[in-house]
């Protein structure tokens, strides 16, 4: 095997892609690039029957949006293709084959209406049918009939799969990166279904198959396929390969309660479980996607590797390049992570705080041409002092609306707290002084104001919370003079005396 680390991210192409495959992806990407290995995206489908059209596009669209793109895979032929398991079904056989051979598979040739028999007659006396040492013997399989019979039964074309013979009497001993010493007993595994009548492998041997031919040296996976590591690791035995170093990682659990995150639990909640929206093309159900809520890339990456790994410090935010140099298997937790909504969103706020001000521009120059509305206005100064409040991109309308449209209606508490009888007055004054201003600077509209207040000797309060209110229609907002300044001397003035009017 190849002393270069190769990962493998392999989901099925049966729906969208949960975030919790996108967490397995992502901490395959981190151990890759970590270790200057290779990333390879297979498409596991042998399941034909739960194909659903649109979802491997879904899951390659997925990660390109994560930003973790992969190095190998369909239509990226790294040398070691296909990358669909459904391409590469004549490989299988011959290794169904060979552990016949070697006395480590069988045929067996049960119906379901004989397999379901067994299992009421378990089911009465109190017990539960496991297929394996103990009565695959008494079966109808290759073991319990002679030779002429199972040619015979192979030659007629009666349907057939292929199972494992799972050792009796043996004490499995593995290692898991992340979980450490395992131990099984072999006489509690059954014989697991290999090869299916339909002539496809199951994910077992086609799993097993495929790792070793495209040199996987690292399969880290979800803690789900923990209880199929003994069978994996005998396949590997028994066809005479070394095994990979495998890693499964905890589950992403629900916010409230135990068990495993689901799309119920946000719908339920109101936050998305998956990267993308997806729409389902036989019901045509919408489903919500992160991109789609607002969410930047970044901040979803980071929010991810955080659900079961740290990096034995204090620091949470990361870019992806700080997380490739910080990621280690050995500081991902054994336990479940349980989701934080809230948590997700703070990461998001931090990102778009870290996000630099000319690309928010232009995702916020594209909102304001959605509302027709043109300007002359910096765009890049008002992003710098409205986005320590965003959290979404979405927000920055909401922050900002009024350098581009002036009020026309005023908060009334705003009001009962601000204008007196005599603000109109004041504020009559406040013009003049507003259009003495040669240059509209933020600064020197602040030293004009503030020098004016100082000289009458009244309080700040009675000019700059019925200006801001004037300006804003309310006692929010970021910095006033920074206000004025952007909006202009006439729009300014303009504002001053439709308040005037309307109060």
């Amino acid at each position: 095997m190849t002393k270069n680390v190769r990962v493998r991210f392999a989901p099925s192409p049966t729906g969208p892609l949960h975030i919790g495959g996108v967490r397995t992806a992502l901490f395959n990407y981190l151990f890759a690039k970590k270790h200057n290995g290779v990333f390879v995206l297979r498409i596991e489908d042998t399941d034909q029957n739960r194909y659903v059209e649109g979802a491997e596009k879904y899951i390659k669209d997925a990660l390109d949006w994560c930003t973790i793109p992969f190095d190998e895979g369909p239509d990226k032929d790294g040398g070691f293709g296909p990358y669909r398991q459904s391409e590469r079904k004549h490989l299988y056989k011959q290794y169904a084959d060979q552990l016949i051979h070697s006395g480590h598979a069988y045929y067996a040739f049960d119906t379901t209406t004989d397999l379901e028999k067994h299992r009421k007659e378990y089911e009465a006396s109190g017990k539960t049918f496991i297929y394996n040492w103990h009565n695959r013997e008494k079966l109808s399989n290759s073991l319990s009939l002679s030779s002429k019979e199972v040619n015979s039964k192979i030659n007629s074309g009666e349907p057939y799969v292929i199972r494992f013979k799972a050792p009796k009497d043996e004490t499995l001993h593995f290692f898991d990166e992340i979980r450490g010493d395992i131990q099984i007993d072999t006489n509690t595994l059954d014989d697991k279904i290999l090869f299916k009548s339909d002539g496809m492998p199951t994910y077992h041997l086609a799993n097993v198959v495929d790792d070793h031919l495209m040199e996987i040296t690292h399969v880290i996976r979800g803690e789900e396929w923990l209880p199929s590591l003994a069978l994996h690791i005998l396949l590997y035995r028994c066809l005479g390969w070394d095994s990979p170093k495998f890693a499964h990682l905890p589950l992403i659990l629900k916010p409230v309660g135990k068990g495993k995150l689901s799309k119920r639990d946000g719908d339920k909640m109101g936050f998305p479980v998956f990267p993308l929206q997806w729409k389902d093309p036989k019901t045509n159900e919408i489903s919500s996607g992160y991109r789609e809520d607002g969410y930047l890339p970044e901040a979803v990456i980071n929010m991810l590797a955080f659900l079961g790994w740290n990096p034995g410090t204090k620091q949470e935010l990361f870019l992806l390049e700080e997380l490739i140099k910080e990621f280690d298997l050995k500081r991902v937790n054994k336990a479940g992570a349980k989701f934080d909504p809230e948590k997700t969103k703070w990461f998001q706020q931090q990102h778009l705080q870290r996000t630099d001000s000319s690309f928010l521009a232009k995702q916020f120059t594209a909102i304001l041409s959605e509302k027709n509305i043109s300007t002359q206005a910096d765009i890049e100064t008002i992003i710098d002092v409205i986005k320590e409040r965003a959290i979404f991109i979405g927000d920055l309308w909401d922050l900002s609306h009024f350098f581009f449209i002036a009020p026309n209606e005023y908060d009334p508490k705003a009001v009962k707290k601000a204008w007196k009888e005599d603000t109109p007055t004041l504020m009559h004054e406040l013009i003049r002084i507003l259009n003495d201003i040669t240059i509209f600077s933020k600064e020197n509209v602040s030293n004009s104001v503030k020098g004016w207040i100082t000289g009458k000797e009244i309080s700040f309060g009675k000019i700059m919370m019925p200006l801001r209110i004037a300006l804003v229609g309310s006692l929010q907002g970021p910095d006033l003079f920074l206000i004025a300044s952007v909006i202009g001397k006439r729009e300014t003035i303009q504002r001053i005396e439709n308040i005037i009017e309307k109060l």
